[in-house]
């Protein structure tokens, strides 16, 4: 199976992405793509929480939602939209940062909330509070298709070796990590985590990222890493997208899982064990 992994970088203007993206994931259908992945907060990246009240909508009303499971329909491709930011109408004024699979009907199948907020300090200069304005989420997600079970999960979540060996176990074939990562934490892991997550169980790793400098309101311009990558379930880095704007196509099959899985069964060998 083909599969497209658009890497992007998204301004603050959700109206601005949605036609951007749109094109790119056209492209990729007409060249032969049956499953497109874009990166997380695809709809706006924004550090302004005044100017995020402005410009999200709840999920029901999210025009980049529509637009999306409209063009699924019409190009009859299955579509996993790594991120939108929502709004929720919690008392809190919290979004959600939630991805949505869709068919190629255009229907929703699947939904997931971003279970780990990025709140860390990279430095003196970067420091992030994800938590401040995002509510985390609190299930974890496998979704049926006809190429595979997917396990879902979003940017900092690939820290957490637990939730993809939980998402293995249930099932998933695939695991699609999109992100906004830093520059300095992606230089230093990002293919190191991906390739990890991927030996430990045994399944590919779809990651379409977002890339470069975006204008992210407050007089500030936000960077990130780029380099989507496409990883085997042997480990083995099938593609990078580097730091430009493109999009990543790569052929995968799904009998690589089984047989990954037949030489090291490492899903079927956990222990029971006491301490520290």
């Amino acid at each position: 199976m083909l599969v497209a992994l658009i890497q992007t970088t998204s301004s603050d203007d959700p109206r601005e992405n949605l036609a951007r993206i749109s094109a790119r994931i056209r492209e990729a259908a007409n060249d032969g793509a049956q499953f497109i992945l874009t990166p997380e907060v695809s709809n706006c990246v924004s550090m302004s929480r005044a100017h995020q009240e402005q410009v999200l909508q709840l999920e029901e009303d999210d025009l980049s939602l529509a637009g999306y499971c409209a063009l699924a329909a019409e190009l009859e491709t299955w579509l996993l939209i790594g991120s939108l930011a929502l709004k929720t109408g919690d008392a809190d004024g919290r979004f959600a940062n939630r991805s949505f699979l869709i068919d190629p009907s255009g229907a929703i199948v699947a939904r997931y909330d971003k279970i780990h907020m990025f709140d860390v300090d990279v430095s003196k200069d970067e420091t992030y509070r994800e938590s401040d304005g995002y509510r985390p989420g609190t299930q974890a997600v496998v979704a049926q298709t006809p190429f595979g079970d997917l396990g879902l999960s979003i940017c900092y979540d690939l820290r957490f070796a637990y939730l993809y060996r939980a998402l293995a176990q249930a099932g998933a074939e695939i695991l699609a990590v999109p992100a906004a990562f830093s520059p300095v934490t992606g230089k230093a892991h990002w293919e190191s985590l991906l390739r990890a997550r991927a030996i430990e169980t045994g399944c590919y790793v779809l990651a379409p990222a977002q890339t470069g400098t975006h204008s992210a309101g407050l007089g500030k311009a936000r960077q990130t890493y780029g380099h989507s990558l496409v990883i085997s379930p042997w480990g083995e880095v099938l593609a990078d997208g580097g730091t430009e704007e493109r999009t990543v196509l790569v052929e995968i099959d799904r009998a690589e899982v089984a047989q990954a899985r037949r030489k090291i069964a490492a899903l079927c060998h956990d222990r029971s064990f006491e301490g520290p």
